[in-house]
């Protein structure tokens, strides 16, 4: 059994831009016309997502986990896509913090997606 999240979004072009092109996801499958509504599938390896434009679908403002075995490396990959910093490359504007050890036992870094829905892509690792 699979459990696949829905991440609500204004516009399915902007957000299926962002996720492709920056997150490295692919698109499987959903609605072949990209108005709004309609609903893209994703995956990321052996993981998927929905992406939804329809009313109803999640909410803005969610946050999601997604786990890596080398945040640093995933994390330099996205900006060397085009995550936008404002000049400090240790401060990007999409990205909560950079890729830091937490006091829980994990290696991570948070995202925004354009519609304000929140990635933290997680590393386990042995203080």
């Amino acid at each position: 059994m699979a459990i696949i999240p829905t991440v609500r979004c204004k516009n399915m072009k902007t957000s299926l831009a962002f996720y492709t092109s920056v997150l490295d996801f692919e698109r499987i499958g959903g609605d072949d016309e990209l108005g709004d509504p309609s609903h893209i599938v994703l995956s990321r390896g052996e993981d998927q997502l929905i992406l939804s434009s329809h009313r109803g679908d999640g909410e803005f403002g969610q946050a999601l986990v997604v786990t890596s075995d080398d945040v640093d490396a995933v994390f330099r990959k996205f900006r060397d896509r085009g995550l936008r910093t404002p000049g400090n490359p240790n401060a990007p504007e999409h990205v909560h913090e950079g890729p830091i050890d937490q006091s829980w036992g994990t290696r991570e870094f948070y995202v925004d997606d354009p519609d304000s829905n929140t990635l933290r892509f997680v590393q386990n690792y042995a203080p």
